[in-house]
């Protein structure tokens, strides 16, 4: 039916409560690294929970995971491959979820 149900350390990614109510419905895919998790939405959009330090805070680049068709990740880090061709990454800066020293070249050009 498109909802998540999650379980464990929250830590870890255990607890989803604070985004319970987006992940209820219309999740397509689900992602994960070692201490967070990151749902796509139908509608493209992307929604994580977890550790802050490993990508459950996407806080800073909500705003451009929308239309994503496809998210890949490492231990602590997240990337969104984008429908345009653009990729958006998030978490630990030193997993590679900090991109703004390339951020030029992850633009769709």
């Amino acid at each position: 039916d498109g909802s998540v149900a999650t379980w464990g350390h929250g830590y870890s990614g255990g607890d989803s409560s604070g985004v319970q109510e987006q992940i209820s419905s219309e999740v397509v895919q689900l992602f994960a690294n070692a201490f967070s998790f990151a749902a796509m939405k139908k509608d493209g959009s992307v929604v994580t929970w977890g550790n802050p330090d490993s990508g459950g805070d996407s806080t800073m680049v909500r705003q451009k995971l929308c239309a994503v068709k496809d998210v890949v990740s490492n231990d602590g880090a997240f990337a969104a491959l984008k429908e345009d061709g653009s990729v958006v990454a998030w978490g630990n800066s030193h997993a590679g979820g900090d991109s703004s020293a390339v951020a030029e070249q992850l633009q769709r050009h």
